[in-house]
């Protein structure tokens, strides 16, 4: 995929949300400031949430009412340990929603579940715009 951005990746992120089927698990994965909450918003504006979702850095966990239904915003960044993800409540997370949408995967190890998708970003050679995988 070439290099996209951010009106791009926006674009792409709500087009990629309205065609998620319930219950998917995407992970974003990429650097600091690569664009992982940028698309966040996006896809979850596909899944028909009227808010700007905002990163969970701090709580880890926001939940977002979307016209489909319940969409999750995971970040774990913070996380110390992998370990330290077993205090998310998966369980309940998922059983819930519609769409959860997981920043810093990694961070959590093997706590995180089976993704449907993964989205890596990364920089380009131009700083403006940014680099999208998806497998």
């Amino acid at each position: 995929m070439p290099a996209l951005s951010e009106s791009e990746l926006r674009s792409w992120g709500e087009s990629f949300g309205k065609k998620l089927t319930p219950g998917s698990i995407v992970t974003l994965a990429g650097p600091l400031g690569a664009g992982k909450t940028t698309l966040v918003q996006a896809i979850a504006r596909g899944l028909g949430v009227s808010t700007s979702p905002t990163s969970p850095t701090y709580t880890y966990v926001h939940r977002y009412a979307g016209a489909r239904g319940v969409v999750y915003h995971l970040d774990c960044y913070r996380l110390k340990h992998p370990d330290d993800a077993a205090d998310l409540d998966w369980e309940s997370i998922l059983k819930d929603a519609d769409a959860t949408l997981i920043e810093w995967p990694e961070k959590a190890g093997d706590w995180v579940p089976k993704p449907s998708v993964r989205i890596t970003l990364a920089y380009a050679a131009d700083p403006d715009l940014r680099s999208l995988e998806v497998a």
